[in-house]
Order: structure tokens, then C-alpha cells, then sequence
């Protein structure tokens, strides 16, 4: 709590020269409150285009199910020299430590299964605290990737689940995230320094489930936004509103150093390069064709209807770590370029639900930015 001055514009408080000063009798030290660190704020300028302004070139990156990793470090050491922001999509599992696993039941699922490990020891499940409450400071936004991570495959995948199961998933990773002292024992270190009101939207294992049953599992939980579904059609085109939430899709474009169309996530580009098989010696080759993908997808979006580009991660090492170094070179090459914001999902929305309905209306009328071989 900021301290309350004593003095008020224009009006200085008058003391008697000879006035003594009093002196405390009191023995009990003094309770000095903690000082917390100060969010920064966002950087989207909250204003209404005029009719016919080119609006800025949003670029959304977000990272699915951040756990602790050196890759964590480099992306926010890449947001602040660029100005940048994220979103990091939380996995409820690292709120829970291995023998605590039992208190997570997935749909269709027994008690302590999840596809993905848990959180692991007390000490490690702190350190996720702490990177978390690192970020949020930062001014990055922070969101859902659900808990267990069941995708095609697993006995009972997200692509079969009901409006019910999406609820139940939601219902679970709110309450670990709420009640992870509790869950697991941890009594010191830091709270979590935002609460479930902060996650407004998220994206599903594997890209899975549907807007029908996905959509009002979010509603119930006051979310406002999704980015889970591949994109309905080629190219880069604005987002629209469908069932009550803003979707962002993952984009479907071409990619010049593979000669081939493919959605833009991190895992599809090593499926399309070699069938994500592991090839540590071949991470520069692929990091040059990752990155030269984003830049190709940016210019063509600049320079064309300014549609929102949603760069979709995860912190992985997957085949020598090629990956990650092309997404944060990215956001260093375009974040600091004029006109060109670098925003969380949540105040894209807010940008786009200030616009004069008819403004947007002609965004999302705009055709979608032709991202292929022959473009």
C-alpha cells in the first residue's frame, strides 16, 4: 500500500517551533509490509481507428503448457528487449507435485492419470510459482492449456469429449491452480500473484475439441477467447466472434523453405520437414526455415489486410532445441518494427471490442492474406 502523504497541493501542514518531538514507548518491533513488484502495463493503445486507418499489425505469440525451462528465460528476455508480449498457456499438472497426483481426474480418466508428467517436487512445483509470477509482473498474459493433456491416442481423447467434459476439465484446472498450497503441502515461497480471473482463454491439447462443446465449457468460466482450432481456410485473415468468444485460429499458410502448406505450430513444421524425427545436427537448417516462415507470413500480413498473425510454441528441445531460437529471433526481428504490436490475446480483444462495429466489420470482410507458393 503506497504511503499517505502528508501534504496536499497548496497546503503545507504548520508545526509549533518548540514542539518536542513524541517518542515511541512501544517495544514490538515494527511489521513491515512486503513490497510488490509493479505489473507492467500493456502496450496495445486502446483507441478507435478511424474509418478507413490501416490498423496496426498484431502478432499473437503464445506458448503451450510453460514449464519450467531455460526457453522460459530467453522468451522473456526476448519480450523485454523488443517490448514484446506473450501469452503463456498454463498446464494445471505443474500445480501439482507427484505424489499428489491422485488429486487430478481427468474425463473418462482414474485418479492420477495424466498424459504428460506431473509437477515433480515440492522445490520444483515453488519454481513454477515463481516463473509464473515472473511473467504475470512482466506484463504477460496468462492462460489455459487445461491439465491432461489427453489428445488422439489416449484411451478417452479431447476430440470426444462433451460440453460437460470441457467443464469438468476447466472446473479441475481452476481449483489446482486456486488450491495448489493446499494440494501439495508447500507452506513457504511465494503466493500466486494473480487468481483465476486473469485467465480469459486458452488453447486445447492438440488442437482438439470443437466450438460446440469447447465453447461453453469457457462461457461458464468467464472466458473470453480461444485459440484452439486450425484455421477453416488458407491464409491470414481477421478473427471473428462465434458462440460468444473470440477465436483465433492457429494459421494454415505456405512456407517457402518447405514447398508446402501447413499450419503454423511449432510441432507441424517438424511433422512436415521429416516426420518429427530427431535430428540434433539438422536444428540450424530447420530454425533458418521456421523463422524464414514467420517473416514470409509477417511481411505478406503488413503489407496486406493487417489481419492479427497467432505464433503458436511450446518450450520444448524437440530435435536439438531447432525451434524455439526461430521464435524468439522472430519476435526480436518484427516486435519493435513500426505499426506493429506484439500483444497478449486479452488486449486484442479489448482493441477489437472498442472498434466502431462497422470498422470491424470491414477488417473481417477483408479477404484473407493469400500465403502461398504462388503469392
Amino acid at each position: 500500500m503506497a504511503a499517505i502523504s502528508l501534504f496536499v497541493s497548496g497546503c503545507a501542514p504548520s508545526f509549533k517551533a518548540e514542539a518536542a518531538p513524541l517518542e515511541s514507548t512501544s517495544t514490538t518491533p515494527a511489521v513491515v509490509a512486503p513490497v510488490l513488484p509493479t505489473r507492467v502495463p500493456s502496450n496495445v493503445p486502446m483507441r478507435k481507428l478511424a474509418p478507413g486507418e490501416k490498423p496496426p499489425q498484431f502478432v499473437l505469440f503464445s506458448f503451450d503448457g510453460v514449464g519450467v525451462s531455460p526457453n522460459w528465460d530467453e522468451f522473456l528476455k526476448a519480450a523485454e528487449e523488443s517490448g514484446a508480449r506473450f501469452t503463456a498457456l498454463m498446464t494445471g499438472l505443474y500445480f501439482l507435485t507427484d505424489r499428489a497426483s491422485k488429486r487430478y481426474r481427468g474425463p473418462g480418466h482414474l485418479p492420477g492419470e495424466s498424459a504428460l508428467p506431473f509437477g515433480g517436487t515440492r522445490k520444483e512445483v515453488r519454481e513454477q510459482i515463481g516463473y509464473l509470477n515472473r511473467t504475470w509482473y512482466a506484463g504477460h498474459e496468462m492462460g489455459t492449456h487445461f491439465v491432461g493433456h489427453f489428445c488422439a491416442g489416449t484411451k478417452y481423447p479431447g476430440k470426444d469429449w462433451t460440453a460437460g467434459d470441457w467443464k469438468n476439465e476447466l472446473n479441475q484446472f481452476f481449483s489446482l491452480m486456486q488450491n495448489w498450497r493446499r494440494n501439495t503441502g508447500i507452506n513457504d515461497g511465494p503466493d500466486l500473484a494473480f487468481g483465476p480471473g486473469a485467465v480469459k482463454g486458452g488453447r486445447t491439447q492438440c488442437l482438439e475439441g470443437s466450438p460446440e462443446k469447447l465453447f461453453p465449457a469457457l462461457r461458464a468460466h468467464q472466458m473470453t477467447w480461444d485459440s484452439s482450432m486450425p484455421a477453416a481456410k488458407p491464409g491470414i485473415y481477421w478473427p471473428s466472434k462465434t458462440r460468444g468468444i473470440w477465436e483465433f485460429p492457429v494459421p494454415y499458410v505456405y512456407s517457402p523453405a518447405l514447398k508446402a502448406r501447413q499450419t503454423a505450430l511449432d510441432f507441424n513444421f517438424w511433422m512436415t520437414y521429416n516426420g518429427a524425427k530427431n535430428t540434433p545436427k539438422q536444428a540450424p537448417k530447420i530454425s533458418r526455415m521456421v523463422r524464414g516462415t514467420y517473416n514470409y507470413m509477417y511481411k505478406r500480413a503488413y503489407a496486406g489486410n493487417r489481419a492479427p498473425i497467432v505464433v503458436a510454441n511450446h518450450f520444448n528441445d524437440w530435435s536439438g532445441s531447432a525451434f524455439n531460437p526461430a521464435t524468439w529471433q522472430f519476435m526480436r526481428d518484427v516486435c519493435g518494427n513500426p505499426e506493429t504490436i506484439c500483444a497478449t490475446y486479452t488486449d486484442l480483444v479489448s482493441w477489437l471490442e472498442l472498434q466502431d462495429p462497422a470498422v470491424l466489420k470491414e477488417l473481417q470482410g477483408l479477404p484473407p492474406v493469400a500465403v502461398d507458393a504462388k503469392s
